[in-house]
């Protein structure tokens, strides 16, 4: 049903956006990029993709190969229309209707039952314990009143979340596939970085002003992850006024979606020789997290 509307919206999409902004992709463009989102929907959640690109690239961070948007951002489906509208007219891929922080700064969450052992589980309660240490943002388990909730899941087919409370998805996703606490999708940070997503950011590297300070080597980038690459504009990103980090734990690697093992994201500055660490949570993470919701000081 989505790829039927989807491709209605390529052959038919000057008639729907007539009354709004002229089309100024080619038609050639606009059949790619819905190509690139079935691609993600088809590859979403497939566990020996997830590991046969861990084989092939195992230098490159467990939550960029999940084959979701970006490597582990979770699509609705209401998004994939409106994408390929957007993308049609020039704007910033990902769309973020009725997408917002968490109501009272606070995330419900639950565990899938039987996903996850007792060492796997305090990983993720660390997780939580740390952004509550460093933030105002507070974490409760689900009750069976709540119907707006994050159900973290233990699938074997990577590190993916859904971006920020939409009231619309109920049960909003989290997978962390199962792995030794400290490796894969069980490295504190990781975790910290897909927590992230569900409080509603998107990666640092996609920022506006991201080619101020990193060159992307487009020829080295597999074909058809082109538009895991993708700038968002002012409209989309609002960075807080806090400086670019390339040490984030939302920043992706050198070799992300890499075709040849050569670098697809290079620092403009010297001597950064950590992008896309998954060690630790830098002071600009925390502080993101502290002005997009109004913690107390967070703009002082």
């Amino acid at each position: 049903m989505v790829r039927n509307v989807a491709i209605f919206v390529v052959f038919g999409l000057v008639s729907l956006v007539a009354a709004g902004p002229a089309t100024v992709r080619s038609r050639q463009d606009i059949e790619e990029f819905r190509q690139f989102l079935e691609g993600i929907k088809r590859g979403s959640g497939n566990a020996e993709q997830f590991q046969a690109r861990k084989k092939s690239l195992p230098f490159v961070n467990d939550e960029e190969l999940s084959g979701k948007y970006q490597g582990d951002i979770v699509l609705d489906d209401e998004d994939y229309e409106v994408m390929l509208q957007e993308y049609a007219v020039g704007r910033s891929a990902y769309s973020s209707s009725s997408i917002g922080p968490w109501p009272a700064n606070t995330v419900v969450f639950e565990f899938a039952d039987g996903h996850f052992n007792d060492a796997q589980k305090a990983a993720i309660w660390n997780a939580v314990r740390d952004i509550e240490a460093h933030t105002c943002v507070k974490f409760r388990y689900r009750t069976s009143s709540d119907t707006v909730y994050t159900r973290i899941t233990g699938e074997p087919s990577g590190c993916y979340a859904n971006v920020g409370h939409r009231v619309s998805r109920g049960a909003h996703q989290m997978n962390l596939a199962r792995n030794t606490v400290g490796v894969g999708c069980f490295r504190h940070a990781t975790i910290v970085h897909e927590f992230m997503h569900i409080l509603g950011f998107l990666h640092m590297h996609t920022t506006f002003n991201r080619d101020e300070y990193v060159k992307i080597h487009q020829g080295n980038i597999a074909r058809g992850s082109e538009h895991n690459f993708d700038l968002f504009g002012v409209s989309k990103v609002d960075n807080l006024g806090i400086d670019y980090d390339y040490v984030s734990c939302m920043h992706y690697g050198p070799y992300s979606f890499t075709a040849n093992g050569a670098p697809t994201i290079e620092a403009r500055q010297r001597n950064v020789s950590n992008m896309g660490q998954r060690d630790y949570i830098t002071d600009s993470d925390w502080l993101r997290i502290n002005r997009y919701y109004n913690c107390p000081g967070a703009w002082n």
